[in-house]
């Protein structure tokens, strides 16, 4: 994708589509970091905020007695 620099008040600033916000979950704030050939930019997830895919993991390697729970099962609740 191309984009163009934009100048806002005395600096310059780069657009990004919508469809780009949304599909990297970018808010007011993001993370930039150089690189070798580059530029990246991030969404600013805390360091110590697990992933979706992290909190998955995590959970599966949990051995987790649920057995405490089966009596809210006929409490008529569906």
């Amino acid at each position: 994708m191309h984009a163009k620099l934009i100048t806002i008040g005395n600096s310059k600033g780069v657009r990004l589509p919508k469809k780009m916000i949304e599909k990297y979950h970018l808010h007011d704030s993001l993370d930039l970091e150089e690189k070798e050939d580059g530029i990246l930019i991030k969404a600013d997830i805390p360091e110590n905020k697990l992933t979706w895919e992290e909190t998955y993991r995590e959970m599966a390697t949990e051995k987790e007695d649920w057995t405490d729970l089966d009596p809210l099962a006929g409490d008529g609740i569906e």
